[in-house]
């Protein structure tokens, strides 16, 4: 018999999981697609002419690590948004954050933690990459609850103390995919003093970062350097997916100490795929460009003044500071998914696609996640479809 293949356990990925459940049965009306968080705003209109300008380089290879017009560009970034200063070799240019936060884990998990199995932390919900990513580098995922009772961020200090000496990497993400809940700077401050008590690194997904309704989210790079803790004790990820409604050109960013970058970086030149050089060319001029970002960012807060008017008044309901996500209390996600595609066309995400179970039970099951990236008119139309068959 031979034996088993490493990832033969692996459950049914989330988006051919939502296909096999409403594929096989008809819309009750025009189909609205709220599942995915892919961006419809509109991208800076430069971006056209300048990537046929650099289109010559595709016939060249890529800079594995970044080209340095391109981490400058980051770094100036960083600088802007978080005030703090990023040098070149603390910074690694990604083909979009997914396989930044599986690869860094590759690089950075040690085999053994304590002389034990290491452990990686992940919220619960969480972006699926960062439990393939602990099973991939042998380690031990811990589902830690991210529920309404934890404000819908993992508590990480309420582990059992042999757990957090076991534990190599803890996956943070704020703003929260999917519930939209922000990092606050002490929220920040404690776990890095916990990391650097039981010796891990952050993983600090912060894709949303730039999509927030009054206040920008702090970043844990800033808080950690101004706490002066070790440089390597945080890895930040950013992309211009959803700030830049980029999502096809696969284009991010991760940064750390110069030790963290270093071995993402070896790692990388034997597995890794660079990002193409006319990519690297237009991303910096995209992270030099606000003004898309502020438009964007105005016509989402258009979008959750519509879904706080039409879904208000639903128990439960929660408007988040940001991301693109509401995440809808029902009695259960799946059940309540099929119910709207059959009766309202309404297409949604069943939460419990987006968790695993644990002996407390599933936390996403009794939610849907909706995005909120079409048109405003869509938006409304969809929302409102949801809440008189959900809600009435």
């Amino acid at each position: 018999m031979k034996p088993p293949m490493r990832f033969a356990d692996l459950p049914v990925a989330t988006w051919p999981r939502l296909r096999g459940l409403l594929d096989a049965v008809q819309p009750g009306d025009t189909p609205i697609n709220m599942t995915i968080g892919e961006p419809k705003h509109a991208f800076p209109a430069f971006l056209p002419d300048a990537l046929a300008a650099e289109m010559a380089s595709f016939a060249k290879y890529p800079n594995n690590d970044g080209t340095p017009v391109l981490l400058d560009a980051i770094s100036r970034w960083l600088h802007r948004r978080y005030g703090v200063t990023v040098a070149a070799p603390e910074i690694m240019a990604l083909n979009g954050t997914r396989e930044g936060l599986y690869n860094a884990a590759m690089a950075l998990c040690p085999e053994t933690k304590n002389g034990q199995r290491p452990v990686v932390l992940t919220p619960n919900p969480f972006y699926q990459v960062y439990a393939v990513a602990a099973l991939s580098t042998g380690a031990e995922p811990v589902y830690v609850p991210a529920t309404s009772d934890t404000g819908h961020l993992p508590d990480f200090a309420a582990l059992d103390a042999d757990i957090l000496d076991r534990t190599a990497i803890a996956y943070v993400c704020s703003p929260a995919n999917p519930q939209g809940a922000v990092a606050s700077g002490d929220y920040w401050r404690d776990l890095i003093a916990l990391a650097e008590k039981h010796d891990f690194i952050i993983f600090a997904d912060e894709c949303y970062s730039e999509i927030y309704r009054d206040t920008p989210p702090p970043g844990a790079l800033e808080i950690a350097r101004d706490m002066g803790a070790d440089p390597d004790r945080v890895v930040i990820f950013h992309s211009l997916s959803k700030r830049s409604n980029l999502a096809g050109l696969r284009s991010g960013f991760c940064a750390s100490g110069p030790g963290n970058i270093a071995r993402i970086r070896a790692l990388r030149a034997y597995a890794g795929a660079p990002l193409p050089g006319p990519i690297q060319a237009v991303s910096a001029l995209v992270w030099d460009d606000e003004d898309h970002v502020t438009a964007s960012r105005a016509l989402y807060a258009e979008k959750f003044a519509v879904a706080d008017e039409i879904l208000g008044h639903v128990p439960g309901y929660v408007s988040p500071p940001a991301g693109f996500f509401l995440w809808l209390p029902v009695a259960d996600g799946e059940t309540a998914a099929l119910h709207l595609w059959q009766t309202t066309g309404v297409r949604t995400l069943p939460g419990a696609y987006l968790s695993r179970d644990t002996a407390a039970g599933n936390p996403g099951a009794p939610y849907i996640r909706v995005a909120l990236c079409g048109p405003k008119t869509e938006v409304a139309t969809g929302l409102t479809r949801l809440r008189d068959c959900l809600y009435q």
